[in-house]
């Protein structure tokens, strides 16, 4: 790897699908490509198998069409073009894919870990954000990814660069993960929510708004009447809106610095050379 000091600084998410990035850390990503960063998507799937939440919609071909979303939300969050790692999306409830060899809960960790793991070798990424334990809320894509990249960090400190400095997950508090539960999810928060004291880094986004909800639109798909957040009483919709693009949280999944602090300011704080972008 390059020294720090001298090449761009980069940030490497790794999700399941298209819209995942939107959600938990697009503000985030916003905010680092601003700075200077090179922020890069790694999606294991182009959703194949995603519910299409427009009354009357038809897509011929929903992997391309939500692939397509995928850019366009990149463009709205000012970051580069995502990476496919050229999984299929495993679906959910009768849209579950069993018999798909390239789903990804059908997919060999171990195989996925390597896909990540090259991606993390042609792109030299400072800092890992991905899952977090429980996968958000328990979608096994959700928790094949957490396994792989998390696996991935580690194996990767064997490259010539010695790999991500740190790893970081998408951190769902206790009191977002109660919200979500009072808006349909049936989440336990003391299982799907992290303590306070878990939390490794706050982000302030709210001045990145209008692209975390740009990116949002751009999965049309997949943001119609029947989502979520489509079925959400307009009171739950601001509940969730002023939740989701005010603050994101992260956990600390790994590192091979010593941490100057805790929580810490963001993402880089501490990262030799890199010290100003979250100064």
């Amino acid at each position: 790897m390059t020294d720090a000091r001298t090449r761009r600084p980069t940030l490497l998410a790794v999700f399941a699908h298209p819209d995942d990035e939107a959600f938990s850390v697009g503000g985030t990503l916003t905010h680092y490509a601003r700075r200077g960063v090179r922020v890069v998507v790694a999606c294991a799937t182009r959703g194949e198998a995603g519910k299409i939440t427009v009354p009357g919609m038809t897509v011929d071909d929903l992997g391309a069409q939500r692939e397509q979303e995928l850019r366009d939300a990149c463009r709205a969050l000012e970051i580069e073009e995502p990476v496919f790692l050229g999984f299929h999306d495993s679906g959910r409830f009768e849209r579950t894919r069993h018999d798909d060899p390239l789903a990804l809960m059908n997919a060999s960790v171990l195989d996925v870990e390597a896909r990540v793991r090259d991606v993390i070798a042609q792109l030299e990424p400072d800092v890992l954000v991905t899952f977090d334990p429980h996968g958000g809320y328990g979608h096994i894509d959700h928790l094949q990814i957490h396994r792989a990249t998390t696996a991935a960090y580690f194996s990767s400190g064997h490259l010539p660069g010695g790999g991500p400095q740190r790893l970081y997950y998408t951190a769902l508090t206790a009191a977002a993960a109660q919200g979500l539960s009072r808006m349909g999810q049936d989440l336990d928060p003391q299982l799907y929510g992290v303590s306070e004291g878990t939390v490794a880094v706050r982000m302030d986004v709210r001045a990145y708004a209008g692209n975390k909800k740009a990116a949002l639109a751009a999965h049309g798909t997949q943001m119609g009447e029947q989502s979520l957040m489509g079925r959400m009483s307009a009171e739950e919709r601001q509940a969730m809106e002023a939740q989701m693009l005010g603050v994101e949280h992260f956990s600390l999944g790994g590192t091979r610095t010593a941490l100057p602090a805790f929580p810490l300011r963001g993402l880089f704080e501490g990262l030799e050379g890199l010290e100003t972008l979250d100064a």
